[in-house]
């Protein structure tokens, strides 16, 4: 355990919020990136306790999954996500969790899974500025590929599969997911996490985590 890993009452009141809520499609908004993806995955794995099926954890790519393994708030959510890593399938009670990136080449062993067995998604989307894909060479039929696909088809493909479904993307919008804010995570101003200091639009916000 980290000395900046969540409480475990604030990790507890985190997951029984979602529990409560109303809505299945959830979009955690704050800047507390690591906080909100150990909320959101404890919250997936009590779910996988009641309800047996497939579910997915979408990252944006390889170096954020690096990060979350690093910086995620609390221990179990960690050496989860190191075990899922490789071969990005694993297996918890009786659930089978699957791990894919925003790239959609990523997505064959996930496209395969039965619609009716998948019965939840956590999509996480890192703080810096990006396109869905930015490989630095692609050849052109992928990218005919990837210009024909809907905006924020990361997102919307397992929405439309999935009944429930959780968003972290901080400082973004999506149509038909519901915010929701913990109160325990006090917000900091977008231009001024450094009081004092204007923060460019480039910096990657990640790595201010405490």
């Amino acid at each position: 355990m980290l000395s900046t890993d969540l409480s475990k009452e604030n990790l507890y009141s985190g997951v029984k919020s979602i529990i409560e809520l109303p809505q299945d499609h959830i979009h955690l908004n704050q800047q507390k990136l690591y906080t909100l993806f150990s909320i959101a995955f404890q919250y997936m794995l009590f779910i996988s306790s009641k309800e047996s099926g497939h579910y997915i954890i979408r990252v944006e790519d390889s170096y954020l999954l690096n990060k979350l393994i690093k910086n995620s708030k609390d221990l179990s959510t960690r050496r989860f996500m190191q075990k899922i890593a490789l071969p990005r399938k694993f297996k918890y009670g009786n659930a089978i969790f699957h791990l894919d990136f925003f790239n959609f080449t990523t997505w064959n062993a996930t496209s395969e899974i039965p619609k009716n067995r998948i019965k939840g998604a956590i999509i996480v989307k890192g703080t810096t500025k990006k396109m869905m894909d930015t490989p630095d060479e692609i050849d052109e039929e992928y990218k005919v590929a990837l210009e024909a696909m809907p905006k924020d088809y990361h997102i919307y493909s397992l929405k439309e599969v999935c009944p429930r479904t959780i968003t972290i993307a901080f400082d973004e919008s999506y149509e038909g997911l519901t915010e929701h804010k913990f109160s325990f995570i006090k917000e900091k101003p977008k231009e001024d996490l450094v009081k004092g200091v204007k923060i460019s639009s480039d910096v990657d916000l990640q790595n201010l985590e405490d």
